[in-house]
């Protein structure tokens, strides 16, 4: 079962991530000095130790799939845990199911993807998406799509070029809302 953050636990650290990063967390020792820590990372491998005596925590293992190691860094936080940032190599690809492939397996069908923002999408995916949400408040209070609305508007327009025709008695398929002889339209 994904934690909140959608990751999870291993024995020496815990873990979060999104469709493009993670973070791993790893509680040291109190009063850990950054010189202490050697942590690396490998486009497919992880390292991470202290430079001390005992040298633990110590994690080292292969990838559940390729990062960017040069989008990758780590900091000491409140000199009692490491925050190690990674770009995953494929964002906005996959949910992982684990960060080394030795640890424990989350349930990625149980992720819970945070909700993205419009501001978060480019041009042309923001557009569509838009045109989706007014599409669907127009159905919902029985109003016409914006592409039936764009079709009724090009029926009105042909209709009031060509006066002489007598459209009295036709049906048109794929127009809905009000006819267009409607006079209440």
């Amino acid at each position: 079962m994904p934690n909140k953050g959608n990751g999870g636990e291993a024995e020496k650290y815990v873990w979060t991530q999104t469709l493009d990063d993670l973070e791993v967390r790893v509680a040291v020792p109190p009063g850990t000095k950054s010189k202490e820590i050697e942590c690396a990372f490998a486009k497919n491998r992880f390292s991470f130790k202290l430079k001390t005596a005992s040298g633990e925590p110590r994690i080292e293992g292969e990838f559940y799939a390729a990062i960017t190691p040069d989008e990758c860094y780590w900091t000491l936080e409140d000199n009692a845990y490491v925050s190690c940032f990674l770009q995953k190599a494929k964002t906005g690809a996959e949910w992982w199911p684990h960060v080394l492939v030795d640890d424990p397996k989350i349930d990625t069908k149980k992720v819970e993807p945070e909700n993205s923002r419009l501001d978060d999408l480019d041009g042309e995916t923001r557009s569509t998406v838009e045109k989706m949400m007014y599409d669907q408040r127009q159905k919902a209070m029985g109003l016409p799509t914006a592409d039936e609305q764009t079709k009724q508007d090009a029926l009105k327009k042909f209709m009031a070029a060509h006066p002489e025709m007598d459209f009295s008695n036709c049906k048109f398929d794929g127009v809905s809302g009000a006819s267009p002889f409607d006079a209440s339209a």
